[in-house]
């Protein structure tokens, strides 16, 4: 079976996730997800009438992204797995393994800066938001993100990915002669199968087969030259992304879904509103049909204008729907607040007592509340994401190679997850608590100085080239020290020799060479030490 006649056999399992997804979109950000089209219009789309929606996707996409790519601070952490240590790699090299590979994240991070990954990483996070259902692919560019009506996946019994399909539009032009051929062809007979003016149909099928992902791409059913591709099963650039899993589903479940309902029911109400309000401030002047004054005389006379007319025979209607609007501009507010603490909005109180402290307390709630929402992401998108930029990044010979058997990449993102700033402060937790319960000679005898310096340097990671100084250093700066004080005591002893009888010149000939030598070796400079 080709590429397209898989992905259109698998787009019926698709369908009704697709059009939760829409559905969920027109209430939030309307031009996020579309129908499955050949050439979307967008003109049809319709704007919501409330924008509480389209503030509360924003507002986690952009948390969920500060959280899963942090800019200031690595994601992930490596480290030598600890049933190594003392068996097959001596215990105290861990420290400077900690160091190097310390160096290795900030590469990578450095890496990652560089490029747009988080731009795209951004635009998938609020596919899942909205839709619960995202693909990267990590190619050479950079990564690209595809939206649920371009690709289709089927998954094992137990979650796992084994067959993706994507569907996309690329220009005629860019295309292999072959192809582009068959392309004109196809456009002088009919504008059909696949063909909308200079875009053609292309189909990538990916599937997972003997433990290494195998692709290719295909046109009008034919298999495109040089477009196969592989990669390991742990490296694979395809990432497919979901934000809630349901056992048994091929596609995820959104956040907006969960809160559609309140969403649904807010729109109907911000529409009510306006529409009553739009009535409500209409201005209308009634004249009675029997009086004397006549609306004409009214409509054309100016602002001060004297007319004919008594003043009972006009008047203003009033829409007396206040009561009502009032009920619902409450339910409506119920409404908003309920979504703003689902999709975590918090609003900081601007005045002078909002302290730091309450602030930090506030996002540490935030944090708590999204805990059980990385779990999945980062097994389906931190761990994939690294492994493969890893890879990438040492086969381009940008990053040193290392044991992957005795290496283990730990992703440090999330709640729960033991980062560096965790171990920093736990081991300068534990160095005070040393000093104030045994105190600070405890401390010094217990505790290695070079040891600790280097934990927290990596706990920081903080690079310590040239910064902290070695063992050798700081046994030349003792050694000249101590030659600098032996000069200085000889030099404060020199008068009290010259008062001997030995160093007196009348009874001592060789007194003059003793007392040179002497003040040679007061004012000599220290040599230090050979390496």
């Amino acid at each position: 079976m080709n590429a397209r006649s898989r992905y259109d056999h698998l787009t019926s399992n698709r369908q009704h996730f697709l059009d939760i997804a829409v559905e969920c979109s027109e209430l939030t950000l309307p031009y996020l997800i579309i129908r499955d089209e050949i050439r979307p219009s967008y003109k049809d789309l319709r704007t919501p009438w409330q924008s509480v929606g389209a503030k509360a996707v924003v507002t986690l996409a952009s948390k969920l992204m500060l959280a899963l790519l942090p800019p200031q601070t690595s994601f992930f952490k490596l480290q030598i797995k600890d049933e190594l240590l003392g068996t097959q790699l001596p215990a105290e090299i861990r420290s400077e393994l900690d160091l190097s590979f310390a160096k290795i994240e900030r590469m990578v991070m450095d890496s990652i800066a560089s490029s747009s990954d988080r731009v795209t990483v951004h635009q998938a996070i609020k596919h899942l938001v909205v839709g619960g259902n995202a693909l990267l692919y990590m190619g050479k560019d950079g990564l690209k993100h595809y939206p649920l009506n371009r690709f289709v996946v089927e998954r094992d019994g137990n979650g796992n990915v084994i067959e993706i399909v994507t569907k996309e539009l690329i220009n005629k032009q860019l295309l292999p002669p072959e192809i582009a051929e068959i392309a004109e062809q196809k456009n002088r007979n009919s504008n059909s199968y696949g063909l909308s003016g200079d875009d053609v149909e292309i189909y990538t099928h990916i599937k997972l087969d003997n433990n290494r992902w195998m692709w290719h791409q295909e046109a009008f059913d034919k298999r495109i030259p040089k477009s196969e591709g592989k990669a390991p099963k742990t490296a694979s650039p395809w990432l497919v992304l979901r934000f809630n899993s349901v056992d048994g589903e091929n596609y995820g479940r959104g956040r907006v879904e969960e809160f559609l309902g309140d969403l649904k029911s807010l729109n109907a109400l911000a529409q009510a509103l306006v529409e009553g309000s739009a009535a409500a401030a209409k201005v209308l002047f009634l004249v009675s049909p029997s009086s004397m004054t006549k609306p004409q005389t009214l409509s054309k006379a100016g602002n001060g204008a004297i007319v004919q007319g008594r003043p009972e025979d006009v008047s203003v209607v009033q829409v007396g729907k206040t009561a009502d609007f009032q009920t619902a501009a409450n339910l409506a507010s119920q409404l908003e607040k309920r979504i703003a603490d689902a999709f975590l909005v918090m609003n900081v109180r601007q005045a002078e007592r909002v302290t730091a402290e309450e602030v930090r307390l506030t996002q540490l709630e935030l944090e708590q509340q999204l805990g059980g929402l990385f779990s999945l992401l980062t097994v389906e998108f931190l761990l994939p994401y690294l492994n493969r930029k890893l890879l990438v990044l040492q086969r381009n010979g940008q990053l040193p190679k290392y044991p992957k058997d005795l290496v283990n990449p730990t992703i440090v993102a999330g709640i729960n997850a033991l980062g560096r700033g965790q171990d920093r402060e736990s081991l300068t937790a534990f160095i005070t608590t040393i000093a104030q319960t045994l105190g600070p000679e405890a401390l010094m005898k217990f505790i290695n100085p070079d040891e600790a310096i280097k934990r927290l340097a990596a706990a920081q990671g903080i690079d310590v080239l040239n910064l902290v100084k070695s063992v050798e250093d700081r046994n030349q700066e003792q050694q000249r020290q101590l030659q600098m004080q032996q000069q200085m005591m000889l030099a404060q002893q020199i008068p009290d020799y010259l008062k001997a009888p030995a160093l007196d010149p009348s009874k001592n000939p060789k007194a003059e060479e003793e007392i040179e030598a002497l003040s040679q070796a007061a004012t000599q400079t220290p040599i230090p030490p050979q390496q």
